[in-house]
């Protein structure tokens, strides 16, 4: 399969650098995600230092995908179910009529070499460290949704992107060759002209990752059982995956009013956390994931190392 101009640009990985240990690592994981992003060759954006960072409250409100359908209520079984958004509201007719739907199956991509990360990415641009001190939590009654007072930030073709909020899907909404997996999280981030990029982590049962334990504690008990926590030390850039292949494509949002023009990376290799982590997250998600899509005349690429 020959690949268009536009996705021999998108070849642009995440790999950890050369010299560089984990720690580190974490801290130029911001310039990974501008990097995994690009058309082209990208350079990190500063994250202005001075610039004062919507508390996690008001951002909840900002982009909230689970609730962009208003009053409507609709869900995941039954009479309101994917199969019949496009029914409960004029609002939702992109759920049925659009034609780059989200979720897909990620499967007969067009394979891209991707470059390395470079070890640096400019002096003096990463001037923030991405630690999370306070984190809220809800239940949306369509998912659990986390924001933090740590907003990871980049700059692609002008506009400014900063993640906003990250939320659970159980099962997988994505399909990898056809197969589910537990998991999925969901990173959305946000420009100021309101473009969404949405990166997407599937998730399977394996090793333990402390990293996700001060989430899994303060998961809330139910719809109305907000949690606000303060006085943490989380670098949030742990929760987004380093990683060496991922797949991109351009979708949509996966619930109502499936909104299309929304970019997507998803990484091809699965994230791991244990058997008690998964439980303690799915008992929580009630198979909250929206069937796969056609992919239509849509370009898929999968992005590897060179």
């Amino acid at each position: 399969m020959v690949c268009s101009e536009s996705s021999k640009k998108a070849g642009v990985i995440l790999a950890r650098p050369f010299g560089i240990s984990g720690k580190e690592t974490m801290k130029i994981l911001i310039c990974a995600v501008a990097a995994l992003f690009a058309l082209g060759t990208f350079q990190c954006a500063q994250m202005n230092q001075g610039r004062e960072s919507a508390p996690p409250a008001e951002r909840v409100a900002e982009v909230e995908p689970a609730k962009q359908g208003g009053e409507v209520h609709w869900g995941y079984e039954g009479e309101i179910g994917p199969e019949h958004w496009a029914d409960l509201s004029p609002d939702f007719a992109l759920c049925r009529e659009g034609t780059e739907q989200s979720p897909i199956n990620l499967m007969e991509a067009t394979e891209v070499e991707g470059s390395a990360l470079k070890p640096k990415c400019g002096e003096g641009v990463l001037t923030l460290e991405q630690r999370a001190r306070v984190m809220d939590l809800v239940d949306n009654g369509h998912t659990i949704q986390v924001t933090t007072d740590a907003t990871p930030a980049f700059d692609l073709d002008g506009e400014h992107y900063e993640l906003v909020q990250y939320h659970f899907h159980a099962p997988s909404e994505h399909m990898i060759n056809g197969e589910y997996a537990p998991l999925e999280i969901h990173f959305v981030h946000k420009s100021t002209a309101g473009h969404l990029v949405v990166l997407g982590v599937l998730v399977e049962e394996g090793r333990h990752s402390r990293v996700w334990d001060p989430v899994i504690a303060a998961l809330p008990s139910g719809p109305g059982d907000p949690r606000h926590l303060e006085g943490l030390d989380i670098d949030v850039n742990e929760l987004q995956p380093v990683a060496e292949r991922y797949y991109r494509y351009r979708g949509s949002l996966t619930t109502p009013p499936c909104s299309e023009s929304v970019e997507w990376i998803v990484i091809a290799d699965k994230s791991q956390i244990s058997a008690e982590q998964m439980a303690a997250l799915t008992s929580h998600l009630h198979h909250n994931n929206r069937v796969v899509q056609p992919l239509g005349d849509r370009e898929l690429v999968l992005v590897g190392t060179e």
